[in-house]
């Protein structure tokens, strides 16, 4: 069954299970991503992923459509996400005090050890996710629903609770934290780079980043850009922003076990 999510959650609210399981296929493995995103841990954004796509089948009847579909999943992925934060928290403590590492996390090599600065896909994934969970919490949830999941800055806004000025807010900060530590693996190092010589140069990742979210005038926007073409360090830190956010475009799906899409379809057919 194909359409879109407007015809599929009218349908499945009145009953049609093939529906309700259309949707819930097309939103599973994105949910899956987000729960390994924002628990770093596969056994965790297992539950998440279950435990969600649980509650929509018990709960699709009651969904009134005040806000999206996709951000109404999204809001119960994080309040689980949140709950296994809260149940895994001691545990991650107690590992922490042992070993000083968290559950599934690898020494990270420094980047600047490697003459060549040249790594492998997988290796840059590696890093791309230890930058991304090394974000604060409210920076890393911002970062994760609007660059990797692609919601809108309304829908994050919405999914959070907080306003649109404060999403933005957090969103440049999370940007420019994950350019900074990416900055070697990807190619441009910032300690290699020219100081900075203009406020412009400064608040260079800002700016771009509030270009992208159109909170810039067109004024400001074609300043900048003639900076950017005769300022090198500029120039260099929009091109690694630039890899960053394609790096979130191109984060792969995360594929789905097949028990847990078995359970859903039993949930769905009303076996469970």
């Amino acid at each position: 069954m194909s359409g879109d999510d407007t015809d599929l959650v009218n349908a499945a609210r009145a009953g049609d299970r093939r529906a309700l399981e259309t949707l819930l296929e097309r939103y599973q493995s994105r949910i899956y991503r987000f729960g390994m995103k924002m628990c770093h841990d596969p056994e965790a954004a297992k539950d998440v992923l279950q435990e969600t796509l649980l509650a929509v089948a018990r709960s699709i009847r009651q969904f009134r459509g005040a806000s999206s579909f996709s951000t109404w999943l999204y809001s119960i992925a994080r309040s689980f996400c949140i709950k296994s934060h809260r149940q895994s928290r001691f545990a991650v403590e107690e590992q922490s005090i042992q070993t000083g590492l968290a559950p599934n996390e690898a020494p990270a090599a420094n980047p600047s050890e490697r003459p060549d600065n040249v790594f492998g896909a997988r290796e840059i994934e590696a890093y791309f996710n230890r930058a991304i969970q090394s974000l604060e919490p409210s920076y890393k949830e911002v970062f994760v629903l609007r660059d990797i999941e692609g919601l809108t800055g309304s829908e994050v806004a919405e999914v959070l609770g907080i306003s649109l000025e404060a999403v933005k807010s957090r969103l440049h900060r999370a940007r420019a934290d994950v350019r900074e530590q990416m900055a070697a693996i990807i190619g441009v190092s910032s300690h290699a780079l020219p100081p900075a010589s203009s406020k412009t140069c400064e608040h260079i990742v800002t700016i771009f980043s509030q270009n992208l979210e159109g909170e810039i005038t067109p004024e400001l926007c074609h300043e900048t850009e003639r900076h950017i073409e005769s300022c090198v360090r500029c120039r260099s830190v929009c091109e690694s922003l630039k890899k960053v956010l394609a790096l979130c475009h191109s984060s792969p799906e995360q594929e789905v076990p097949d028990h847990i899409q078995q359970l859903i379809r039993e949930a769905v057919s009303g076996r469970r």
